[in-house]
């Protein structure tokens, strides 16, 4: 390879950017171009200025109504909506994608499931088995992109001290058999395996608790450094997120009795494992 070649690589590899990324670059341009501040883009979309630092240097994506404000004032056609739409769609369903930025974002998570275990904790072979209970023909590429999206959200847990992850599982999770006994098996000892190594706070709900503040849906609260806690409710191929003040406190202190209704951690722990060992011993 000649030099001018080598040149040319180095050239093309420098210009690369990830797609979060490049929606920041092409963002400060056209505010550049439009000869706005980001006080002054911020203030026209109602939108703080260090928010709008943030989704210029790609730590941040706006949500679907802020990016269509950003178009109307930037008279860019929509194009940072269009952009906006197409980030991420092979890995989140559209109704999780903005809950997904937040989950990135966030320094502390705490969860409630009610029959499932969360997205971010799961193997891929448990997370096959449920993309494919929902699929009644199921596409094989598709599921590969979907399982690769959701198993890519565990490096979240890579950090050994952020996201502080707290989650709360109703026994129904760890009874439902979701693709057999050795799916399950896997599943459970790695759950005890993220307790043992002091990842993750877990407690589990028993069915002898009986009824408790968050029995009848999945939920998610996020807390973050520089912005309002939030809050993602999920249903059947459905979700929402909530910044509402009001509603995310009500939503965390009905978590809140949960967790105290909830078996303490150790002894959540020896469930998870007793239960793992009677699924090992039906393979």
């Amino acid at each position: 390879m000649t030099q001018e070649e080598k040149r040319g690589e180095k050239r093309d590899a420098r210009e690369y950017l990830p797609p979060r990324k490049h929606f920041g670059q092409e963002l400060r341009i056209a505010r550049e171009a439009a000869g706005l501040t980001q006080q002054q883009l911020g203030e026209s979309v109602v939108c703080h200025a260090t928010l709008l630092a943030h989704f210029e240097a790609g730590r941040r994506m706006p949500r679907p109504d802020d990016a269509q404000r950003i178009d109307q004032v930037l008279g860019t056609g929509g194009r940072f909506y269009r952009m906006l739409r197409t980030l991420d769609e092979a890995k989140y369903a559209a109704h999780f994608r903005e809950a997904a930025e937040a989950e990135r974002l966030a320094t502390a998570i705490h969860q409630y499931a009610v029959s499932l275990v969360p997205g971010i904790f799961q193997t891929a072979d448990y997370a096959r088995a449920v993309y494919r209970s929902g699929e009644p023909n199921p596409n094989p590429k598709r599921m590969d992109e979907l399982v690769a999206g959701r198993t890519a959200r565990r490096e979240l847990l890579d950090n050994p001290e952020t996201p502080v992850t707290w989650v709360i599982l109703s026994e129904t999770v760890l009874r439902t058999v979701v693709g057999g006994p050795a799916v399950m098996a896997e599943q459970l000892r790695d759950l005890a395996r993220l307790m043992r190594a002091d990842r993750i706070f877990l407690q589990v709900v028993p069915f002898s608790t009986g009824a408790h503040a968050t029995m009848s849906s999945m939920v998610t609260l996020m807390s973050f450094d520089d912005a309002p806690d939030m809050a993602y409710v999920e249903g059947v191929f459905t979700g929402n997120l909530f910044d509402d003040p009001h509603l995310v406190r009500r939503l965390r202190q009905a978590y809140d009795l949960t967790r105290a209704a909830a078996l303490p951690p150790a002894a959540s722990l020896t469930l998870i494992e007793s239960v793992a060992e009677e699924y090992e011993d039906d393979c």
